[in-house]
């Protein structure tokens, strides 16, 4: 028995252990996340079925507020916004590699790392804010607040809130973007804080996609 337990320590201590720790385990973080991620779900289902219930009681409002709306605008606003969640997975696919920054020029895109990704990933994230303030500009030029009538009111509360949850994700970049440089050494803490951002970023990319089907395209 002692020689069989001397030769598997022996096995053990000649192979190389890995130079990180592995990202694709499931830890507490990630789990923390995904369970808090739903509760946030179960927020924006709240905001879906108060916007149904007031279209189901008041559909005049509707046909006058819809009209409104840019819609051309608002897709090319959508399309920035999921294009930024492409964006955020190359990121995480060079912090599951713990690549923290390009190791090439800056033209080559393909040796870029997490901190370049996230840097494109934000700004395509601030030029939706940007479109989103520009088309409450111009609603309110025409009338639509959020006191102006029961279809206002529903509008603003439902793109707004989920404006406030992107610029929730814009400061998760930021946070994670500085620990980064401030880290001396990339490792398995790091590329997990990168990864449970692109969960948080890739959830507000796709409940807006539902957003925008229901309040644009099926008006």
């Amino acid at each position: 028995m002692m020689a069989v337990v001397a030769s598997a320590q022996a096995v053990q201590s000649s192979t190389p252990s890995p130079a990180h720790g592995s990202v694709n385990r499931p830890n507490m973080v990630s789990v923390g996340v995904i369970v808090w991620l739903a509760s946030e779900l179960m927020f924006f289902a709240g905001l879906f079925a108060m916007y149904f219930t007031i279209r189901s009681v008041a559909p005049g409002l509707w046909e006058g507020g819809t009209e409104m709306l840019n819609v051309p605008f608002a897709a090319v606003n959508t399309t920035i916004l999921v294009i930024s969640s492409f964006w955020c997975q190359f990121g995480v696919f060079a912090a599951e590699r713990f690549q923290p920054r390009r190791l090439g020029r800056l033209w080559q895109v393909g040796k870029w790392g997490m901190q370049e990704w996230f840097v494109l990933t934000y700004v395509f994230g601030a030029i939706f804010i940007a479109g989103q303030v520009f088309e409450y500009a111009e609603l309110a030029l025409e009338g639509l607040t959020i006191a102006s009538d029961a279809y206002g009111s529903v509008f603003i509360l439902t793109t707004g809130f989920h404006g406030i949850h992107v610029l929730g994700g814009l400061v998760a970049f930021l946070l994670v973007i500085a620990r980064s440089f401030a880290s001396k050494r990339f490792g398995h803490q790091e590329a997990t804080s990168a990864i449970v951002v692109s969960y948080y970023w890739h959830f507000v990319d796709v409940v807006w996609i539902g957003l925008f089907t229901v309040i644009y395209v099926l008006q």
